[in-house]
């Protein structure tokens, strides 16, 4: 695990967008050679865990700056207009940091938080493959003398190469052998990366996202102290922002990878050679291209500025929690998240509008956006948002509670 007691304490607001735009613009430096050669960014994550980024939702009675979820939505824009799949990298760490807040005790608290303020990277090992449906764990968490046993086998597991922790989702067994359902109750299992009986294994093929790392977790026997489980199930119970956040963050990715996609059009552009129909001496004036270039930009920029009005709702929830307040969160992400999901996939297409046949070649790589954008908007279907979303606004009928929403 990595020793980070150095990594940067930041301060303030200002500080924190200033070092999340110097890592963007560091980590999209060859991050086109890095994705077709599946090069992974171990010096790029080690960058982002000494900027102290990673410490932002630190509660500030334990030593943090607690940022805004706008804040951090911007700072998720940013990392992931530089590089999506470093991107993604944080995504389950800064979530799982809001269930330690939401169900953590104080001693958990301030254990966990005191490590990321020195730099600690958590990574998700949570998502599994069938055929039992994906509200099923049938990893298992069984009580062991003073403390648990880890039994399963997880996949999707984002940035767990790069961890100094992972934290695993489970199913409370009592060791009777009975399969988990979706009934079950779940609890998060904080383990350290070189646990014994703790595989990582490196096969994420993904056709996009290629260098997250999301490849397979098997843990057999692990030992977890009871000091480092925390309930999970409860979180559900009651009003929370905890998915609607999440998902504020996925939807930053989409949004990230939308304003780099845009961006890299207009870069295309500037070299292309304008249709000879144009009558014109550049690209940029030709008049149909002018289209496609406002176009898209209304498109991503209604993205981003539904991105932000989601955060702001976010915020308001957090600060004034009810039942209603939850439910609008979640409303107003789910908008959002369909926003960014096609504004993500139409900007890492219409980029080649710009730049016309020379950018299709392979070594420009510029298919990458597109990539990572389909592989990204696989995660958690927007067309169940959409119904949330309709049925919210024709019946006033509150979305579900769950880490999707």
């Amino acid at each position: 695990m990595t020793d980070l007691a150095g990594a940067t304490r930041i301060t303030s607001v200002e500080a924190v967008l200033g070092a999340a735009e110097r890592l963007s613009r560091s980590f999209a430096e060859a991050a086109g050679t890095r994705d077709a050669h599946r090069i992974l960014p171990h010096e790029q994550v080690l960058a982002l865990k000494e900027s102290g980024l990673l410490a932002l939702t630190v509660p500030t009675e334990y030593g943090g700056l607690d940022v805004p979820v706008s804040v951090l939505a911007e700072v998720m824009r940013l990392v992931a207009h530089g590089d999506p799949s470093i991107g993604q990298i944080p995504h389950s760490h800064f979530t799982f940091l809001e269930a330690l807040r939401l169900q953590g005790t104080p001693e958990q608290q301030s254990y966990f938080y005191g490590l990321v303020l020195d730099g600690t990277l958590f990574a998700n090992a949570q998502s599994e493959r069938g055929p039992h449906p994906v509200d099923v764990d049938t990893t298992t968490l069984t009580a062991s003398g003073p403390g648990y046993v880890l039994d399963g086998r997880k996949y999707y597991s984002t940035g767990a190469l790069f961890a100094d922790w992972l934290i695993v989702r489970a199913s409370r067994s009592d060791g009777s052998g009975l399969v988990p359902t979706a009934a079950t109750p779940k609890a998060i299992a904080f383990v350290p990366r070189d646990a014994r009986g703790l595989e990582v294994v490196d096969d994420w093929d993904g056709m996009g996202q290629r260098t997250t790392a999301s490849g397979t977790v098997t843990l057999d026997a692990v030992e977890v102290p009871a000091e480092h489980v925390v309930e999970f199930s409860p979180i559900f119970t009651r009003p929370t922002v905890y998915g609607a956040r999440a998902q504020l963050l996925h939807t930053a990715l989409d949004v990230g990878i939308a304003t780099a996609a845009l961006e890299e059009g207009v870069r295309q552009a500037a070299n292309a050679r304008p249709h000879f129909e144009a009558s014109v001496s550049s690209a940029v004036e030709d008049p149909t291209l002018v289209q496609v270039a406002g176009e898209l930009t209304v498109t991503v920029r209604g993205a981003q500025a539904l991105l932000a009005e989601a955060a702001q709702r976010v915020d308001a929830a957090r600060a004034d929690l009810t039942e209603e307040s939850a439910a609008a969160a979640s409303i107003a992400v789910a908008i959002a998240k369909v926003a960014a999901a096609r504004a993500a996939v139409e900007a890492g297409s219409a980029l080649f509008e710009f730049g016309g046949t020379r950018s299709a070649s392979a070594s420009g790589n510029l298919s990458r956006y597109w990539r990572d954008a389909r592989t990204h908007t696989l995660h958690d279907a927007t067309r169940w948002k959409i119904r949330h979303i309709g049925n919210y606004t024709l019946s006033g009928t509150k979305p579900p509670r769950h880490g999707q929403l």
